[in-house]
This record gives structure tokens, sequence and C-alpha cells, in this order.
């Protein structure tokens, strides 16, 4: 399959994508084929889970567009390896603006998929971007503030005190222009990683692609509690496969259904019995799949 190194300018930096186009004419129209828009979640690069879809959405007819983050994996820009969610849904909205002139692509047919922590990002950038014409929000992480909760209740509120003391330093950083604070993504229970639960860490690694790394700016515990997708949920006016795992120990199942409601008749929801990492490979990937495939053909086509 077809797999093209490309690259598109965000704020003043080059990020980089990987454009897949469509195989099959199943989607295609005078005006075009769409394209599904693909970025990856907490921490995460274009090379870490995501071809599986992306070559799948090409096979069916849909072209995709999956890229990197400023500061992450092939992309530009320093200091490397701090999340802000604002400046991600900037550089969704610039990978947007890419998709729409590759050729072949009707610009009306543009699709946002998202996981994790992109999984929330695609419904605020939804809710900005009214041409968007579908979301997929995979196993979406809705609501900072109840994350945070989660952590409190799971693991007790003196790892949130140590999590804001570790962003404190980090951000410390800034005014005295030393080298960023970092700390692991995923680790074992007990460590000063961002996600802890039991099997986190060799699930995440399991998939991860080589330009990934276990680390991030430890300030982002800082601003988690201000992102807040669900907020923008019912400002959005496309339609939106939700896909929740029931199991779920990273992100709170409970908030990803508040946000489905409040999606209201533009959401589907589809419950899996698997924990947060359970859909980049094997029997439940290929189930999430097939789900997402049947949803494009069902409002794309």
């Amino acid at each position: 399959m077809t797999r093209k190194d490309l690259s598109f300018t965000s704020h003043g930096i080059t990020c980089a994508a990987w454009h897949i186009p469509a195989t099959s004419t199943a989607f295609e129209r005078r005006s075009g084929r769409p394209c599904v828009v693909l970025a990856h979640g907490f921490g995460g690069t274009r090379d870490t889970g995501l071809l599986p879809y992306a070559e799948s959405f090409a096979a069916a007819g849909l072209d995709a567009f999956v890229f990197d983050y400023r500061g992450f994996g092939d992309s530009e820009g320093t200091p490397r390896q701090l999340i802000s969610y604002r400046r991600q849904r900037q550089d969704y909205h610039a990978a947007i603006d890419a998709a729409r002139r590759l050729p072949g692509v009707d610009p009306d047919r543009i699709a946002l998929w998202g996981t994790s922590y992109s999984a929330g990002h695609a419904i605020a950038v939804a809710a900005q971007s009214r041409r968007i014409a579908a979301v997929v929000s995979l196993t979406p992480a809705t609501d900072g503030l109840a994350g945070l909760a989660l952590i409190a209740r799971k693991d007790g509120v003196g790892r949130l005190a140590r999590l804001a003391a570790r962003g404190l330093a980090d951000a410390a950083t800034v005014i005295t222009g030393g080298r960023p604070r970092m700390v692991p993504i995923v680790g074992q229970p007990g460590s000063t990683a961002m996600i802890t639960v039991t099997g986190a860490k060799e699930a995440y690694t399991s998939f991860a692609g080589p330009t990934w790394r276990n680390e991030i700016g430890a300030r982002h515990a800082l601003e988690v509690a201000r992102n807040r997708p669900t907020i923008y949920a019912e400002q959005v006016t496309c339609p939106v496969l939700v896909q929740i795992g029931e199991a779920d120990r990273v992100v709170p199942v409970a908030a990803a259904h508040r946000m489905a409601r409040k999606l209201g008749d533009h959401a589907v929801v589809k419950e899996y019995p698997v924990d947060h990492f359970d859909v980049y490979d094997g029997v439940w990937q290929r189930r999430a799949l097939a789900d997402q495939l049947e949803f494009f053909g069902r409002v794309l086509r």
C-alpha cells in the first residue's frame, strides 16, 4: 500500500505526516474521496498503533492522513515532548487544512479520528470547524477534571500532589532557562509516570513505534484539569461514533457516557468489554475497526 511522506505547517512549525491514498473507488464522487485525519493520544506518535487503522481505511476507499504533533515523532518543534492540548488542537486544525488540499480528496468529506487524548481533541475540533463530515472518538479522554478524580480515587490525593509538585518544578524551568523536567508517560504502579495502572506500560510499549519516547514534560500535570472537550459536545453538528471500553482504567468511563449524551442524536455509541489499550491489536482492534468502517460507510458514502 502506498504511503506518502509529506509535511504541513502549524503556527510556523513543520509537522510530519503520511498520506495513504485510497485503493478502492467505493467512496469516490465527482468531488473526490473522503479523507480521515488521524492523530494519536497522550504522548503518542503516528507510528504507534495507527497504521492498521489508516491502511484499512485506505483499502476501503477512504484516504488517510496521519500526523505527528509539534515536538513529537518526526515533526519539528522544541522543546521536545511537551504536551499542550491547545497546541495539539491547533495542529489538528492545520492537518485538516492540509488534508483538504490533497489531490483527489473531497474537501467537504473530511472525517476526524482520535483515540484517548486525541479522541477528545476530535470533539473540540469538530465543534470549532463546522465543515467536518464525521468523527470517530475511540476510548475518549473527555474530561480532565474527571480524570484527576479517577486518579485520586484509585491512588489517593498524595499521587496528585506529587504530580503537581513535579509539574511546578518543570514549569519553573521556563523562567530559569533550564531543560524541561520529564516524567514517564507509562510506568509501573507506584512510579512517577503519568499512567500507572497495572499492565499499562507493557501494553503501550508492545505497539510503540520507533519514534515514540516514554517521557513528557511534567508541567502538563498542571493543565490536565483544563482539558475538558466534553464542554464542546453540544456544539458538534456531524455524526460521531463514540467507542467506549467499559473496562477502561485509564480514562473515566462515566465521563465518556456523559459526553455521548451531550452529543444527542449525533452520537452512535458502541461499548466493548475492554481496557484502554486493547483497541490497538488483536480481536478488539478488529472489532473496533469493523464498527468504524460500517459507520463511515453509512455517513460518508
